[in-house]
């Protein structure tokens, strides 16, 4: 046989290499387009935890400035600690038949200082307390004898005992220091104590000056006058008993 007769064959036996070849090319595109996919993939998931770890390391960091923050406050200004002993002792037991029949809510603005003076950029320490307190007056009903009750016909005689201050104490929750101006020696730890006391005896004498036992006497006159016409009696007499010396008047 010629060798024009054997080209044909050589041909059929070249051409599917050729078809092997070119898949051959499509499968490892495919397999690099894979390969640049994870890796795309395994750059985002290690910038996501990079990015993550770098916040978190962050975040205690804040934490941690502002927890010596909050410690530094609490050298300088420390909370105070209260402990109630479980022990509870009652001194006294009472009964009492306390007619309350007056009571006034005073708010007073207290100026305290101290260390003023040639040394008081030193030693200098002044505040402004806003108090609000309660004031309240009755008489003791407990304090009437038998003889402060006289009865004729249908009219009865009552001597009543004088009014009085029951209570007069400051109202915490309302009671504050607005401000406070102290030097580099000055502060005083009782001098807020020494404000507050001044401010109820101040808040104890104004219900006084405007006449709060005045008040509570007549209202105590009215509602015992009340129930004594409610039984029957035409005419209500009151005669003002005289105050007794423990009798707490503001004096």
């Amino acid at each position: 046989m010629s060798q024009d007769e054997s080209n044909p064959k050589e041909e059929k036996q070249t051409t599917p290499s050729r078809s092997k070849v070119e898949r051959g090319g499509n499968l490892n595109r495919t397999l690099t387009m894979l390969i640049l996919v994870g890796i795309l993939l395994v750059i985002l998931v290690v910038g996501f935890l990079l990015v993550d770890t770098v916040l978190s390391v962050t975040r205690p960091a804040t934490d941690l400035a502002g927890a010596v923050s909050t410690e530094v406050s609490e050298v300088f200004n420390p909370t105070p600690t209260i402990i109630a002993n479980p022990q509870t002792i009652v001194k006294q037991i009472e009964s009492l038949a306390r007619l309350e029949t007056a009571s006034y809510t005073i708010e007073k603005v207290i100026t305290a200082e101290s260390g003023e003076g040639p040394f008081g950029f030193l030693f200098s320490d002044k505040l402004l307390l806003v108090a609000q307190g309660q004031v309240i007056a009755g008489v003791d009903l407990e304090l009437i004898r038998p003889e402060d009750v006289r009865v004729t016909g249908t009219s009865v005689f009552i001597t009543l005992p004088a009014a009085e201050i029951f209570v007069a104490t400051l109202d915490n929750d309302n009671t504050y220091v607005y401000d406070r101006e102290t030097a580099i020696f000055g502060q005083q730890v009782e001098l807020e104590t020494l404000a507050r006391q001044g401010a109820e005896a101040a808040i104890l004498e104004a219900a006084l000056e405007d006449g709060i036992l005045d008040m509570a006497q007549d209202n105590a006159e009215r509602y015992v006058g009340q129930l004594m016409t409610s039984l029957g009696f035409e005419e209500v007499v009151f005669v003002r008993g005289t105050p007794s010396p423990d009798q707490n008047l503001g004096d």
